[in-house]
């Protein structure tokens, strides 16, 4: 199994329950790099302020700021951000919301991907993000 620089997430596609699967946050960026995929951000508004955000990401909220209420408008917003013929690669902090994300993608029919260890990685010993994996600790662009 390979991995990318940086990583020991493979490079590959990993099969999921719901969804076409699970990728790294650079083979994710190779496929938007590639016009293959579009980067879908599902975080909430106030994520990609108060942390950052990815340049050129399509934002998507699957849940909204405050209250973590459910997007209505998710699937609409998601129909009109992915052209037919196009992977979907879905972003959040952690990657958990953006498996549900995927899963509810697929079900539109959409071919949708869930970016491992999300924006900002796992939480370490510390209870800190950002060391531990993660689209900003692995070195990919983005902004704040």
């Amino acid at each position: 199994m390979n991995t990318t620089p940086n990583s020991s997430v493979p490079d590959t596609v990993q099969p999921a329950d719901g969804y076409a699967g699970d990728v790294s946050s650079q083979l994710a960026w190779q496929w938007v790099q590639e016009g293959k995929a579009v980067l879908i951000d599902v975080r909430t508004d106030a994520e990609r302020e108060w942390v950052g955000y990815v340049p050129g990401a399509v934002a998507v909220a699957w849940k909204q700021w405050p209250g973590m209420a459910m997007n209505a408008a998710f699937d609409e917003q998601l129909r009109a951000a992915v052209p037919s013929g196009l992977k979907a690669v879905l972003l959040c902090r952690s990657g958990v919301r953006s498996v549900a994300a995927a899963k509810r993608a697929a079900e539109l029919g959409v071919e949708a991907y869930n970016i491992l260890e999300g924006f900002e990685g796992d939480v370490d010993g510390n209870g800190q993000r950002n060391r531990l994996g993660g689209w900003r600790f692995r070195g990919l662009p983005w902004r704040q």
